[in-house]
Order: structure tokens, then sequence, then C-alpha cells
């Protein structure tokens, strides 16, 4: 996975020129080195620039698993961006994830003449449980961003877990749960960024295919709605007949018309 992903990162780079930089501490908690990668643009800048979030149902992956078919259209689109590892369960329980997505944008502000990064146009992108934390961070979290786009993110925890009739293994890893019973229903309930959805909190754009068998894709319009609701943006972009993973979208053309349509809502946005 490394050497295709790296492979990647150099086709980003002959397509725009920039420097790619690796492996940055950008937290330590508890002793536990957290690291990411920075693409900054070359050029005066300040740009606009992104956070990634990597999927694999909070208990795999790092910051070069599932998330490196982004990295093309953000460097290609003239964004600076930064794919981030955060802490995995169950070893760590939840809230650590959603601390080290928050430690991760403080870093970057602070950093952000050493990136060549306006803080003021930060947006967050995740996908999968990835979705789930940004959409979170985004909805619940003092750490201000300009945008959020959440691929397939899980929005209402409560919900999904209702309609498979247990709590999943990936859940009761994050959580240490074990019975799906009330308590266990107001812990997902808590940790749902559709509960936090209030006015004033930034724009998203959700991005969900219709066959996704992980995520079911009425969690994204249910979030969608929820915003309008309150006077917020949301746009839903559909993938129409597509699986969950934006990995295995890279083998249909017209599973990756996504693409554009991001990077456009983020110039836009930002």
């Amino acid at each position: 996975m490394r050497f295709v992903t790296s492979v990647l990162v150099v086709a980003a780079a002959a397509a725009a020129r920039g420097e790619m930089r690796n492996d940055i501490e950008f937290a330590k908690p508890g002793g536990y080195s957290l690291t990411l990668d920075a693409w900054v643009p070359e050029g005066k800048g300040p740009f606009a620039a992104a956070i990634i979030v990597h999927g694999g149902g909070w208990v795999n992956g790092t910051k070069l698993s599932y998330v490196p078919p982004l990295f093309d259209p953000l460097t290609k689109g003239g964004f600076a961006w930064f794919t981030i590892n955060y802490r995995l369960a169950p070893a760590y329980k939840f809230p650590a994830p959603i601390e080290d997505v928050e430690s991760a944008i403080r870093y970057v502000k602070a950093h952000a003449k050493e990136f060549k990064v306006d803080p003021a146009r930060l947006a967050l992108i995740g996908e999968s449980a990835g979705g789930h934390l940004v959409s979170y961070v985004g909805a619940h979290s003092k750490e201000k961003v300009k945008a959020v786009v959440s691929f397939y993110g899980p929005h209402d925890l409560e919900r999904r877990a209702k309609a498979m009739g247990q709590v999943g293994e990936n859940l009761e890893k994050l959580f240490g749960l074990k019975e799906l019973d009330g308590h266990a229903l107001k812990v997902m309930r808590d940790a749902s960024p559709v509960n936090y959805v209030h006015k004033g909190m930034p724009p998203y754009l959700l991005i969900h295919g219709t066959k996704d068998a992980a995520v079911p894709y009425e969690q994204s319009p249910l979030m969608c709605e929820k915003m309008k609701a309150v006077g917020v943006s949301c746009e839903l972009f559909t993938v129409e007949d597509a699986p969950h993973g934006i990995g295995p979208w890279e083998k249909n053309p017209e599973f990756q018309k996504y693409k554009p349509v991001m990077i456009e809502w983020l110039k836009k946005t930002l």
C-alpha cells in the first residue's frame, strides 16, 4: 500500500509544482506520536487547504489508507493538503479520534505560515469512519473550519444500529459497548453528528453511493435535510450504483465524477 500511495503522490506532484513533507508529528497524546503528511504548493500563497481523515471503521488504517484517490484532484486544484493519523480503537476509545482531528486543526493553524496556508480557508475531508469524525468535529467542536466534505459518513449511529439490530463489532470497539440497550443507544446518540446540527456550523458537501452496503445511503440525505432545516448550507452528491469506498470507485469512471464536483465546491466555499 505504501508503494502504491507513493506512486500516486509522485504522479500528483508531477502535475503541479510543490513540496511533499512526510511524517510530521502534530501531537503526542499520552506519549502516542501522531503524524501527518503535507503537500505544500509552489508559490507565495497563502493557499486554501484541506485536512484529510482516513476511514477504516475507527479500528484500521493510516494516513495513507483509503484516501489516496483524493490527493491528485486536490493537488491539481491548487490546494495545500494534509493527511493525518489518529488513534484507533479498541486501544483508544471515543472521543480519542475526535481529539486527534482537533489537534490536527490546531497544528495546521499554528503552523499556517510554514505551510503557506490561509487558516481562515481550511476544510475537513473524511471518508467512512473519517467521514463521521469530520462531520462530528464540524458540527460540535470549538476548532472551527470553513467547510466539511464527508464521504459516506455514518451521521446517525443510533439509527444505523437500530436498523442492524445490534451495536456492531466496530462500534463495540470504539465505545466499549456490548448490548444494544438504552445505555448503548445514548452513547451512540451522543456521538452522532446529526444531533449537533445548528445554525452557524460550516457548509457541508456529502458524497455517497447508492449501493453502499456498509453505511446506508439514507444517512447522507437525512443529515443534509436536517442542516437545511436550520438554514445551514448542505449539498448532496449522489454516486449512482456506487459501493462503499473511493478506492473501488477508481475502477469506474462514472463513479469518479465526484472529483470535479468536490474541487468546484471547495473553491466556491473556501
